[in-house]
């Protein structure tokens, strides 16, 4: 199809025109992305107001005092530690069960994506009740390092199936090795998705109160919660939500310059055939025994140390609020997917398409407001409701302006390494067969981004259900969500009554997370 289109259509024409499309975002993408920044910069607007409330100066003290930069180095340790272990863990399972004939693949890949219906929070506790010596930075790391992993796993997965077998087979003929082909081809290939993957552990990393309260193990989150709690000033606290978030944009902006401007789509069909599976032979057995560890440590013991308290004590819990919080946290996370998926197509789009200064602004400005912490945006939304917009005080839609600014890089990246994977020689052949941007948006990118945007929307909606901070302060009057309700019970000591809460989290998050496994 696209040799007898481009014998009916000049080629410079249409390099020329498809050179244009990229320099000029087309405002159908341009409104709805400028509009998603804008929301989740709302966050870092009430940061800049109550940082600079005391003046410039205190708040320089503040970000030069020895703590501060104490808790910078820990914050950007644990992040470190946790970026390259979640990298190691979610290359080498993509590769194993994608590009090999490793036994049980499928049920593998399955088990990789399930720490996704695990918290952090309560992988933190079953850690720590098990093993208290890991509190601190060992127990953190280990937390969040199986909680994370997946963020790399799935996209890495995901294009590991789509690259073109004949390039890597080009390879061998010419003499090349599995392993320098690996290097030279295949890695190339799958660096933007493991990039993308990369920073939203990074980023998950940074905002994360649960684990590292649970661990004790002090970060910028942590502080930022105990001076809410200690003090009426908010000043201090919103000062290290500014250095949080300036850590956040360095990361972002880091991340793009490593992301080059090869492209990584196909031109046409490629290979009809799948590639060739590696034989593993006698690496068979310690592939099995590395996936084994890891599905035991991710999965098998978090389920072990629930199902202990669900034996010792959950015999009284209330069953009629169970339900009540199951049916509305399935609501609010349904919705505020849907949301979050909508508003995050166009910044992927234009982040794949339009390599442009606009295109990245944008980019960094949905990836910054990620970075506060959830209590630091519910208050924020709390502030611009009672001053602004006091009928959405408490109420649905305001929670869901949470959600957007929390999770917006979650779907950002899945809808961007989609839209990487589709050919853009189509939508060039589209725009100059006469169709409009919206058209091109609606017949061709969003149709072939579909099962990778459809994948963020699932991941989206595991990470809502899950969220605790801005939920408990945003709810709507008399609403529990499963998460609050086992905050609520667990703070009070009742681990046994939170027990069924956490269980039905694990259930629920458990079927998008076996879907993006089966996908994957």
């Amino acid at each position: 199809m696209s040799t007898n289109t481009s014998r009916s259509v000049p080629a410079p024409a249409a390099a020329s025109h498809a050179a244009a499309g990229r320099r000029r975002p087309p405002l159908v993408l341009l409104l709805p992305a400028t509009a998603a920044a804008l929301i989740a910069l709302l966050p870092l607007g009430y940061l800049g107001a109550r940082s600079l409330e005391r003046g410039g100066d205190f708040a320089w003290d503040i970000v030069t005092e020895q703590r501060t930069l104490e808790l910078l180095g820990r914050s950007m340790g644990l992040t470190a530690i946790v970026v390259s272990a979640s990298l190691v863990l979610g290359i080498s399972l993509a590769w194993l069960t994608v590009r090999t004939d490793l036994p049980g693949r499928r049920v593998w890949a399955v088990l990789a994506t399930l720490p996704l219906a695990v918290p952090s929070y309560v992988a933190a506790f079953t850690w720590i009740s098990a093993v208290p010596s890991l509190a601190g930075l060992p127990g953190a790391a280990i937390t969040l390092t199986f909680a994370c992993f997946p963020y790399v796993f799935l996209p890495v997965a995901a294009t590991l199936r789509g690259i073109d077998p004949a390039q890597e087979e080009a390879a061998r003929s010419l003499g090349s090795g599995s392993l320098r082909t690996f290097v030279r081809v295949t890695l190339p290939q799958v660096k933007p998705a493991a990039g993308g993957g990369a920073i939203l552990v990074a980023l998950y990393v940074l905002s994360d109160f649960g684990s590292v309260s649970i661990t004790r193990y002090d970060t910028f989150t942590r502080a930022i919660h105990s001076s809410y709690q200690a003090s009426f000033d908010r000043t201090p606290a919103a000062v290290l939500g500014c250095v949080l978030v300036a850590m956040t944009v360095l990361l972002v902006t880091a991340e793009n310059r490593t992301r080059g401007r090869a492209g990584h789509a196909r031109t046409g069909r490629g290979s009809a055939r799948p590639p060739v599976r590696l034989r593993l032979g006698g690496w068979t057995g310690p592939a099995l025994a590395w996936c084994a560890a890891v599905a035991a440590a991710a999965v098998a013991f978090p389920l072990a140390t629930l199902g202990y308290w669900l034996t010792i004590g959950s015999s009284g819990f209330d069953g009629q609020k169970l339900w009540s919080a199951t049916v509305a946290t399935v609501t609010v996370a349904a919705v505020g997917a849907a949301v979050t998926t909508l508003l995050a197509l166009p910044v992927g789009v234009l982040s794949a398409r339009h390599r442009g200064r606009l295109a990245r602004l944008l980019e960094q400005s949905v990836y910054a407001g990620h970075a506060v912490p959830g209590i630091t945006v519910g208050l924020a939304l709390v502030f611009f409701s009672v001053r602004y917009a006091y009928p959405l005080y408490q109420e649905m839609p305001l929670l869901i302006v949470a959600y957007v600014v929390l999770f917006l890089p979650v779907a950002v990246a899945s809808a961007r390494a989609a839209v990487l994977q589709a050919p853009p020689v189509l939508e060039d052949v589209a725009r100059t067969l006469g169709r409009s941007p919206l058209q091109v948006l609606r017949e061709i990118t969003v149709p072939l981004a579909a099962p990778g945007i459809g994948a963020g929307a699932a991941l989206t909606f595991v990470v809502i259900m899950k969220e605790l901070p801005a939920t408990l302060l945003l709810r709507p009057t008399g609403t529990d969500t499963l998460a609050t309700r086992l905050w609520t019970e667990t703070g009070a000591g009742a681990f046994s009554g939170a027990a069924p809460y956490a269980a039905v989290i694990v259930l629920i998050a458990a079927v998008p997370s076996y879907l993006l496994g089966r996908r994957s």
